[in-house]
C-alpha cells in the first residue's frame, strides 16, 4: 500500500483535537518511512497560517472560473501585498496557478488564479455496523475514486481496522503520480471521543469501548488520521457544500443518529458526544434498545422499519426532530441514511407533518425538511481537507 508522502507527513501530524498539526513535525519525520502518498507532495507548512486558509478556500469556492488577488484583498481583509505574499506562495507548491485575465476595466488586466483540484487528495471511510464505503476526493472534494464492501463491526478490532487499511490503500494508488494523499477521515456510529479519536460503547458493540482507533490506523496508514462519528461527519460535508446557519441532519441506516450544525460550525458539546439523537426516550415504557434503555426513538424506528410500518417509523422520527428543533431552535432538518434514501417520500411527508402541526400550534412557520445532498463518506473526507481551508467549521 503506498504511503502518505513523506513531505506532507513531515509536516503534519494530527493534533490532540483530531485536526493538522500545522506545527510539529509528524511522527514519521527524520525516519526515513514514507508514510500516506502520492508522488509529488504538498508542502503542509504553506498552509500554516489562517490567512492562507482563508485564501485557499476562496480559491476553492471560485471553482474553475478563479478570482484576482484585488477580490481575494477586499474578501480577505488582508493588504494587497499579502495576497501577493500568499499567492505566490501557494504557486511555488502547485495548489494554485494562473487561469488567464479578466478584461480590464482600466489599466491592466487582472490576473485570475484558481485551486489546481489534483495538487492533493483525502481519503473518506464511512463505518457503517454491516458495510464500508471509501471514497478518494481532490481539493475540491470532488470524488475521483470509490470502493465499497461488506464489513462486520462486530468482527473485532484487528478485522475492521484491516479491512480500513486495504480500501484506503486500493484507493491511495490511485493518487500515485497526481498530488499526495493529505490524510484519512473515519466516520462511523458513535459515541467515541472526536479528541482523542477514541471509542466508546459503540451502540450494540460494547467491545470497542476505549479502542484508540484514530492511533491504530495512523500507525497503520503512516500518516495523518481524523475519527468522528458518522452523522457529524456528513453534517460537516454538508456546510462544507454550501448548506448554512444552524441545521440537524438525521442519519436512520442501522441506527439512528444526528450531526448538528450551530452557526456554521459542527457542534459536538464539551466531550463531544453531542447528537446521539437517537437515544432520547420517547416512550417510557417502550422496548429495549441496544444503549441499554427503553423507549429511545431509534429502538422505535428500527422496529417499525423492521416491520414494514414506514409511516409509523417516519411519524417516530418527526416526533423526535420536533423535540430537537424546540431544543435547538434550529433553521432546517436534512434527512439522509439508507432506510430514508429507500423510502424518501414517505419519510419527508412523515417528518414535515409533524413539524407542520407543531409550528401551527405555535402560530410558526414550520421548519423546512429536505433530503440530504452527498454521502457520509465524503463528509469523512473533509474532515481532513476542512481543517486546511476552513478550520472554523470543523
Amino acid at each position: 500500500m503506498p504511503p502518505l508522502s513523506q513531505r506532507c507527513c513531515q509536516s503534519a501530524s494530527v493534533r490532540e483535537n483530531g485536526g493538522v498539526d500545522r506545527t510539529n513535525a509528524g511522527a514519521e519525520a527524520g525516519t526515513g518511512r514514507t508514510g500516506l502518498t502520492g508522488a509529488a507532495g504538498v508542502n503542509l507548512p504553506v498552509l500554516r497560517s489562517h490567512n492562507t486558509a482563508l485564501v485557499l478556500d476562496l480559491l476553492r469556492t471560485a471553482g474553475a472560473e478563479g478570482i484576482s488577488r484585488l477580490e481575494l484583498a477586499e474578501r480577505t481583509g488582508l493588504t494587497p501585498q499579502a495576497v501577493s505574499k500568499i499567492t505566490a506562495r501557494l504557486r511555488d507548491e502547485g495548489l494554485a496557478t494562473e487561469a488567464g485575465r479578466r478584461a480590464s476595466t482600466g489599466g491592466k488586466p487582472p490576473t485570475v488564479l484558481r485551486l489546481v483540484p489534483e495538487a492533493g487528495h483525502a481519503v473518506g471511510l464511512h463505518l457503517d455496523r454491516d458495510e464500508l464505503r471509501a471514497v478518494m476526493v481532490d481539493l475540491t472534494g470532488t470524488v475521483v475514486g470509490e470502493r465499497r464492501t461488506s464489513l462486520d463491526l462486530g468482527a473485532g478490532a484487528e478485522a475492521v481496522v484491516d479491512a480500513v487499511a486495504e480500501e484506503a490503500g486500493a484507493l491511495m494508488v490511485g493518487a500515485s503520480g497526481a498530488g499526495s494523499v493529505l490524510g484519512v477521515g473515519i466516520a462511523l456510529p458513535g459515541p467515541l471521543d472526536h479528541n482523542r479519536g477514541v471509542l466508546h460503547r459503540v451502540t450494540g458493540f460494547p467491545e470497542w469501548d476505549g479502542f484508540p482507533l484514530r492511533d491504530a490506523l495512523a500507525r497503520r496508514l503512516g500518516g495523518p488520521v481524523v475519527v468522528d462519528k458518522d452523522t457529524n461527519a456528513a453534517a460537516l460535508g454538508l456546510a462544507v457544500s454550501g448548506e448554512s446557519g444552524s441545521f440537524a441532519y438525521l442519519h436512520l441506516a442501522t441506527g439512528l443518529g444526528a450531526g448538528l450544525v450551530i452557526g456554521g460550525a459542527v457542534h459536538r458539546g464539551a466531550r463531544t458526544g453531542a447528537g446521539e439523537f437517537g437515544h432520547q426516550v420517547v416512550q417510557l415504557d417502550g422496548p429495549p434498545c441496544g444503549c441499554g434503555g427503553r423507549g429511545c426513538v431509534e429502538a422505535l424506528c428500527l422496529a417499525a422499519v423492521a416491520h414494514g410500518a414506514l409511516d409509523e417509523a417516519a411519524h417516530v422520527l418527526g416526533t423526535a426532530a420536533g423535540n430537537l428543533v424546540a431544543l435547538l431552535d434550529i433553521d432546517l432538518v436534512l434527512l439522509g441514511g439508507r432506510t430514508i434514501t429507500a423510502a424518501p417520500d414517505t419519510f419527508l411527508r412523515g417528518v414535515r407533518t409533524v413539524l407542520t402541526e407543531r409550528a401551527e400550534r405555535l402560530g410558526e412557520d414550520p421548519v423546512p425538511v429536505r433530503l440530504a445532498s452527498g454521502g457520509v463518506a465524503e463528509g469523512a473526507a473533509q474532515l481532513v481537507l476542512a481543517r486546511l481551508f476552513s478550520p472554523s467549521r470543523a
